[in-house]
């Protein structure tokens, strides 16, 4: 029993670096073809690209608060204020 255990996470192992090794040669292949374009509109359109990209997985992140939800932290942060636990932009700053 154990033998298969270590069998099926050795293969899934496998798999995996495999997978990773995938996607490394194929960004490195991507990197060097993009180094060689000479196309000022095709490297805009990467860029464009990239940009709508990071964009939608951003925003895929981030989950919308009710407006329940935007009161109770209102009301919280105003409860932690009125007992004293928060700290001044001064505080802050003299941290970093």
């Amino acid at each position: 029993m154990r033998y298969k255990y270590f069998e099926t996470n050795f293969i899934l192992y496998r798999v995996e670096k495999v997978f990773d090794m995938d996607i490394h040669a194929r960004k490195i292949a991507f990197i060097r073809e993009f180094l060689n374009l000479q196309s000022e509109e095709t490297i805009s359109q990467l860029e464009s690209l990239l940009k709508k990209e990071k964009i939608k997985e951003r925003e895929g992140h981030f989950k919308p608060m009710s407006v329940k939800e935007l009161n109770d932290r209102i009301d919280k942060s105003e409860e932690d204020f009125r007992n004293n636990r928060y700290k001044s932009s001064s505080d802050l700053l003299a941290k970093f």
